[in-house]
Formats: structure tokens, C-alpha cells, sequence
């Protein structure tokens, strides 16, 4: 990488870099941040959601259905943890039934997600 500097005073004041050169550095630089924001994101507490489960719902599916398939349990198995019956999930999940905010915080606690994640 050639350099070349100006002066001001006796002190550097900027640096001229041959445009490839400076395409390279901010090509870096942007690698760099985006391996810190990943860094930062491992660290944290929060759940890192995988990209098929965020397509699927942005795609418009059940948001119930996607979370429950996500944590592996069948509509059974759902059901049970919440004290309902499988045929009310079912119902949740295919558009026949909405669900009581009762129903839905239960839900959302058995899915390990906020309430505003299924409504």
C-alpha cells in the first residue's frame, strides 16, 4: 500500500491512499463491525432466532404453529402443558379460532416467548 501524507506544521494531517487500497480498508472495516455485532449477539442473553423460523413467520404461517414445531412439541403435547384441549390448538392454528388472552399468555409461557410474539 503506497501512503502518501500532508502536512501541517510538521504533523500528518491526512493520508492519501490509492482508491483500491481505501476500497480494501473499508471493505475490512465493515467485516470487522459485522464480526463484533455477531460477537456481541453470541453474548447475549437474548434467544437468536434462526432464519427459517423469522421466513416462516414474516411468510404469514400460524404463529402459534411456527413456535410449536420450533420447540418440537406436537399440538398434543402443547395442549397438555397448557391445560387445554388439542383440538382448541388446532383450531388456534388453522385461522377457526383466535384464542382468549388467558389461553394465549399460556401458550406463550409454554413456548418460552412474549405474548406479543403470537398475536
Amino acid at each position: 500500500m503506497s501512503v502518501q501524507f500532508i502536512e501541517q506544521n510538521g504533523l500528518k494531517q491526512y493520508a492519501v491512499v490509492p482508491v483500491a487500497d481505501y476500497e480494501k480498508l473499508l471493505e475490512k472495516a465493515e467485516m470487522l463491525d459485522d464480526i463484533t455485532a455477531y460477537d456481541q449477539a453470541l453474548g447475549s442473553e437474548d434467544e437468536l432466532v434462526p432464519a427459517e423460523i423469522v421466513n416462516r413467520l414474516l411468510n404469514g404461517e400460524n404463529k402459534i404453529k411456527v413456535w410449536r414445531e420450533h420447540r418440537g412439541l406436537t399440538q398434543s403435547g402443547l395442549a397438555e402443558s397448557c391445560n387445554m384441549a388439542q383440538a382448541s390448538i388446532a383450531q388456534m392454528e388453522s385461522g377457526k379460532r383466535t384464542g382468549t388472552i388467558g389461553a394465549l399468555k399460556k401458550i406463550a409461557e409454554t413456548l418460552n416467548v412474549d405474548l406479543d410474539d403470537l398475536v
